[in-house]
């Protein structure tokens, strides 16, 4: 039998990249993953990522499986209750809330909140001792020749390899989608996230609450306490020239807008990071794959950062492909081959379009200034949450129920 330098190559070494190298070589494959950038050794790094994710638990069972949980669950904080809260009316106070509890779903948690960088640093040092398993870190994709039984991949680095199957999880600018010649659809809100932690006063209950007044949510997230003091991560959407505006203001005045925008619901809130500035997008692919190539994760879906939806599409995406591939080596087929390809894509690409649908609407409710439509959007939250079937309906599709 022929060999090949690998079963699987994965382009990109970012959480859904890693994810999917862990998720494949738990499953006897042999995997390599190239990224250009080594991980952040600590949150002051200057390429440090200040978001954080919360896997929701469909995504934490797909982490214990693949032997990544143990790792990133020391630093992770479980989120218990959802909480929507309208701060809609003339003044910036909160003037109703809406629960959504990880109980009523049948669950102990919709899952658990990470901080990115940290999530990145301990799941290279997971793969580093799994067999199997080959990192290229510091270098990347350069040219993609698909093959008839084969990709032939060469590196930056001069280096080329075989593989049965390229998986492109190279962000949402994929190189590799290019040299597939796959098109995506990309469109703007005028928007910016500035995310950034905060330390407080009042503990935060595993509570992720998730405030709607104009230019976008305003989202705290809980994080593990930190030096005896409970801390929460923070996604600020606002217009685009706000969120800059925002993102350079000096420390005092920032700390000012950000206690008034949080409407005091975790009491005075103090920065306790850096802040980055994000754009947000929505973005999808035409199609999720290509000769010998499957698209994954910000490579085929992008979504703005509201209700966990983003990360954990990436990771349905991976368990769709994993399952399709196990089943194929278990009936001596190829894993890369054009039907399974096909296969992938027509089991993902229909729920990806809903759910980037439902995120787009629910964005673009949030961002109203108008009184009027910000009232509208006060009752369509009370008519959600007040009817136990829909508000139960909601929770299901959020945990990935339909996928």
């Amino acid at each position: 039998m022929e060999r090949f330098d690998t079963d699987i190559l994965v382009a990109g070494g970012g959480a859904a990249g890693l994810a999917a190298t862990a998720a494949f070589a738990t499953e006897g494959f042999r995997v390599t993953c190239v990224d250009p950038v080594p991980p952040a050794a600590g949150i002051d790094d200057p390429g440090s990522d200040m978001r954080s994710t919360a896997f929701l638990m469909p995504s934490v069972r797909l982490l214990e499986r693949a032997g990544l949980w143990a790792k990133l669950v020391p630093h992770a904080a479980p989120l218990r209750i959802m909480r929507l809260a309208d701060a809609g009316g003339p003044e910036p106070v909160v003037r109703e809330t809406a629960d959504f509890v990880a109980d009523e779903a049948g669950e102990p948690a919709f899952g658990y909140n990470v901080p990115n960088w940290l999530m990145r640093r301990e799941m290279v040092a997971s793969l580093r001792g799994m067999p199997r398993v080959t990192l290229r870190m510091g270098t990347r994709v350069e040219h993609l020749t698909p093959r008839t039984c084969e990709a032939v991949v060469r590196l930056a680095d001069g280096t080329s390899l075989r593989a049965r199957l390229v998986i492109a999880a190279d962000g949402r600018d994929s190189a590799v989608r290019e040299m597939c010649g796959i098109s995506a659809r990309r469109w703007g809100y005028g928007q910016k996230a500035v995310v950034f932690t905060v330390a407080h006063s009042l503990p935060h209950h595993d509570v992720s609450t998730e405030i709607h007044r104009s230019g976008g949510p305003f989202t705290l997230v809980p994080l593990p306490d930190h030096d005896g003091r409970p801390h929460s991560a923070v996604v600020w959407m606002e217009r685009g020239p706000r969120a800059v505006e925002l993102g350079n203001m000096p420390p005092e005045a920032f700390e000012r807008e950000l206690n008034e925008r949080a409407c005091g619901v975790l009491g005075p809130l103090e920065l306790a990071s850096p802040r980055r500035v994000w754009p947000i997008i929505s973005q999808v692919s035409e199609r999720l794959c290509g000769p010998r190539t499957a698209l994954v994760a910000e490579a085929a879906h992008v979504i703005p950062p509201i209700g966990a939806q983003g990360l954990n599409m990436s990771l349905r995406d991976i368990a769709t492909l994993r399952d399709l591939c196990v089943a194929a080596r278990e009936a001596g087929g190829d894993i890369g081959n054009d039907d399974l390809l096909r296969r992938y894509h027509w089991k993902r690409h229909p729920d990806i379009l809903a759910r980037i649908a439902g995120v787009d609407a629910l964005n673009r409710a949030a961002m109203e200034d108008t009184q009027r439509l910000r009232d509208l959007r006060l009752a369509g939250l009370k008519a959600l949450h007040g009817v136990r079937p829909a508000r139960r309906l909601a929770m299901s599709m959020g945990l990935g129920a339909g996928s």
